[in-house]
């Protein structure tokens, strides 16, 4: 079923059993209950993996949809470039009583709180303040640039579409972040007119999608950490695993598989773009961190 056998061609897919003897737990409903039994232990073994030997100075949040149900998934890289999914929460929203249940599932897990660390989000408010509740002033968050584009053309006609992407992506791929803040305001001051939306849109959160350029990191291990892209992989399998699925009854069998297709895709990920710098980007987070928590104490003080 993993690999896309529905219940209905199952017993097809099998080899015939010699004349004389009946196949038998080859039923759509025999199928069914035998899959529910195996992925129900499956997601509970998922879901409680002790996380306390891994290094995270990466997470990445993001949200599926199926049905009328949404799964947020917690994607880690370690400080060796290879992924790990740590989590993933069932919900109708990523609202920030979701998103800080399954943060706070991976905390209990053995998550370490206190380590400096980028987020990687698409933007949700949800997700953004469930991040700054659990880890406060050890979590930087960079907006995913892919998401952010598709929010702004949003409010555009087709025909403008294509060059305030190109100005957006020439913005961000400045060596500085005062070079790429001084482009997009620019940009949106060409977009106010016309389209105050569109500008107002470019103009929101316009920091956080710029937090990756602030820690100086290479353009390979840049390309991976500016967007969700990694997870949005994940939920191509899911859609992949789950795609003969057509009414999705609860939320538990949203869940049960969500879980199975993510345990499926972990057995073929690799080490992420740019996994030589990540030694780079955790000391570039370490003083990033340090010099925020410095500029505190000295405005306390």
């Amino acid at each position: 079923m993993l690999v896309g056998v529905s219940t209905r061609n199952y017993a097809r897919s099998l080899e015939p059993v010699p004349e004389g003897i009946e196949a038998r737990a080859t039923s759509r409903s025999a199928v069914s209950r035998q899959f529910v039994a195996r992925t129900q232990g499956q997601v509970e073994t998922f879901l409680t993996r002790p996380l306390g030997d891994l290094d995270l100075p990466v997470i990445m949040l993001d949200g599926t949809g199926m049905g009328d149900h949404l799964l947020v998934v917690a994607l880690g890289v370690d400080e060796k470039g290879y992924k790990h999914v740590l989590g993933v929460t069932e919900g109708s929203t990523e609202s920030e009583e979701v998103c800080h249940g399954l943060l706070r599932q991976l905390v209990e897990r053995g998550l370490v709180l206190e380590r400096a660390r980028l987020f990687t989000i698409d933007g949700g408010k949800g997700l953004r303040r469930a991040i700054r509740v659990m880890f406060g002033p050890w979590a930087l968050i960079q907006r995913c640039q892919v998401h952010k584009l598709r929010n702004v053309v949003d409010h555009l006609p087709q025909n403008k579409r294509a060059w305030v992407k190109a100005a957006m992506t020439r913005a961000w791929a400045q060596a500085t972040v005062g070079e790429a803040r001084g482009k997009l305001r620019d940009l949106a001051s060409q977009l106010e007119d016309q389209h105050p939306s569109a500008a107002r849109s470019v103009l929101e959160g316009l920091e956080e999608t710029l937090t990756v350029i602030a820690l100086g990191v290479s353009a390979s291990l840049s390309r991976t950490l500016r967007t969700t892209n990694p997870i949005e992989n994940l939920q191509g399998a899911i859609q992949r695993v789950c795609r003969n699925v057509k009414h999705w009854r609860s939320g538990s069998m949203a869940l049960r598989w969500g879980v199975s297709a993510l345990v499926e895709a972990e057995k073929k990920f690799r080490r992420v773009k740019g996994y030589r710098e990540i030694p780079q980007l955790i000391a570039a987070l370490e003083a990033t961190i340090n010099s925020e928590s410095l500029d505190r104490k000295a405005k306390t003080a």
